[in-house]
């Protein structure tokens, strides 16, 4: 989905002008929710990229900037970008259908896949690369900021911005009546089954070759970084009326300048930077990066970003996902379905807001060996299978959720759990790997080590 939702903060004459608070609050609801009948859908899909034969082997980044130098001469619909440690990223323009996304970006990745492979190199769908620690590929002015600001709460940043991928489904935020299609009630079924997509799909429970003891060690990196930068706002209330106040309250990232380092202030809100004007007033330019500087679960950029799903194995495992969160989210039967089984999922989301809160925890940790996440994705996945023909998903993409349904939903599994046994029983990683016996599972242990 395109940025520009975020971007338009900026796009007037006046984007350089200081703002008010309640300028500020008035401009995020504006931007941040768009309402509307559901028409379109898009994916951004992340990938490790390694070499080809062994993706244990790290790649140069003399070699990683020749393979992006080639790929930009490659005509693509989908945006391409480089994530700060090297990771490839996909982003689909707004499709009409569920079937006109998983083409467009079936035959990007083909032509991106085509290219890295001419220089040995390959994708990896992997939500934590489990081989090598966190490497700055990129070396900007934002990166040197994030990674500074970061730093100060531990090494969750970097493994964050340099070692993870995801599927980030895109959806539009809804009407603005209520309903199983209301913004309202869309907003709060993203934060609830977020839970149960961070359990189905998780994917990272390696990181330096070792078992983490979390089956989305993704998950867990992004509840590190704390809830002011990757957390959510409370649910009780009105979307817009909360988001607002959540990114008055979130703490500034940098105050950028045109020459030289930006700022990295330590407890700045971007309230308190309006309040004071110090080292300089706030502008709408400002509020527009501020506003991409903060890593919720789920997004509002006029539509809603969900961003809790590790990224998947294999050439079309993204596919997955994609199909069943659409289907839960923009057909009335699933959603209304998807509603009924998560709502017993609520109160255990008390008192704190996803990510950091118990479900969320669970989730992550456990996956479907929890029993109340397990009903509810057999429900889930139950409702987006039936629901799929009704979006004119073709045969091929029923069979995939059908397939994944049987194979990981129903048994209680998830792709992380292959991963696991893949290490227990052979050789995954190269030479000596530890014992699963070894494995950390304090919380945070495997990251902070």
């Amino acid at each position: 989905m395109s940025d520009a939702s975020t971007a338009s903060a900026g796009d007037c004459t006046e984007s350089r002008t200081a703002v008010t608070e309640a300028e500020v609050e008035a401009l995020v609801r504006g931007i941040c929710f768009k309402t509307g009948p559901p028409r379109v859908l898009g994916v951004e899909v992340e990938w490790l990229v390694h070499e080809l034969r062994r993706p244990q082997l790290p790649v140069t980044p003399e070699r990683l900037e020749a393979a992006y130098t080639a790929l930009r001469a490659v005509p693509l619909r989908s945006a391409l970008t480089v994530e700060p440690g090297g990771q490839l990223e996909l982003s689909s323009p707004p499709a009409g259908s569920l079937m006109e996304c998983v083409g467009t970006v079936s035959a990007d990745l083909g032509a991106v896949r085509a290219v890295l492979a001419r220089d040995g190199l390959g994708l990896v769908g992997v939500g934590h690369d489990p081989w090598h620690p966190p490497r700055r590929f990129l070396h900007e002015r934002r990166y040197d900021a994030l990674e500074a600001c970061l730093d100060r709460d531990g090494p969750a940043g970097r493994h964050m911005m340099c070692a993870s991928a995801s599927v980030q489904v895109c959806l539009d935020a809804g009407h603005e009546e209520p309903g199983p299609l209301g913004h309202g009630r869309r907003w709060w079924l993203a934060h609830q089954l977020g839970a149960v997509l961070v359990a189905a799909f998780a994917n990272s429970p390696l990181v330096g070759r070792r078992p983490t003891g979390w089956l989305s060690t993704r998950q867990l990196v992004w509840m590190e970084i704390g809830p002011g930068r990757a957390g959510a706002p409370p649910l009780n209330g009105d979307p817009r009326a909360a988001w607002a106040r959540h990114a008055l309250d979130a703490p500034v990232m940098c105050v950028r300048h045109e020459d030289g380092p930006w700022d990295v202030p330590r407890g700045l809100t971007f309230r308190h930077w309006i309040r004071s004007g110090l080292p300089r007033p706030p502008t709408r330019d400002d509020l527009a990066y501020h506003l991409t500087t903060l890593f919720p679960p789920v997004r509002p950029r006029g539509h809603l970003e969900l961003r809790m799903i590790d990224a998947q194995p294999g050439d079309d495992g993204w596919i997955v996902p994609l199909a069943v969160t659409a289907a839960l989210f923009d057909d009335p039967e699933a959603a209304e379905a998807a509603y009924r089984a998560v709502k017993p999922l609520a109160e255990r989301a008390l008192p704190l807001p996803a990510p950091h809160n118990p479900l969320w925890l669970e989730a992550a940790r456990s996956g479907l060996a929890d029993p109340e996440l397990y009903d509810a994705a057999v429900t889930c996945f139950g409702a987006a299978l039936e629901a799929l023909p009704r979006l004119g998903a073709t045969t091929e993409v029923t069979d995939a959720v059908a397939v994944f349904l049987d194979r990981y939903v129903r048994k209680r599994r998830c792709p992380a759990d292959d991963l696991l046994d893949r290490l227990r029983g052979m050789d995954l990683t190269g030479p000596g790997p530890r014992p699963t016996g070894e494995s950390p599972t304090a919380h945070g242990k495997d990251i902070r080590t």
